[in-house]
């Protein structure tokens, strides 16, 4: 199944703005998760960091997919 996945803040800058990822039919977060850090190593420093989202609405790693859901990475923000 295909879900898209998109990233924001500085992880945005290191793996771009979004990208589509091939799932197993019975993925959940933590498949998805382990997808992208084979693609982007540097991500693993920063997903103990990451709140995770599946269509905009927070998600633990064990939170099951389907077809088409949209999957965001939410790094820590800081700001004034």
């Amino acid at each position: 199944m295909k879900v898209r996945v998109l990233f924001f803040g500085h992880l945005k800058d290191r793996s771009g703005e979004c990208e589509q990822v091939d799932a197993p039919s019975s993925a959940t977060v933590k498949d998805v998760l382990d997808i992208l850090c084979e693609r982007h190593p540097e991500l693993l420093q920063w997903l103990g960091f990451t709140r995770v989202a599946v269509n905009m609405e927070y998600a633990s790693p064990d939170t099951p997919l389907r077809e088409g859901d949209e999957v965001a990475l939410l790094p820590p923000m800081s700001g004034g």
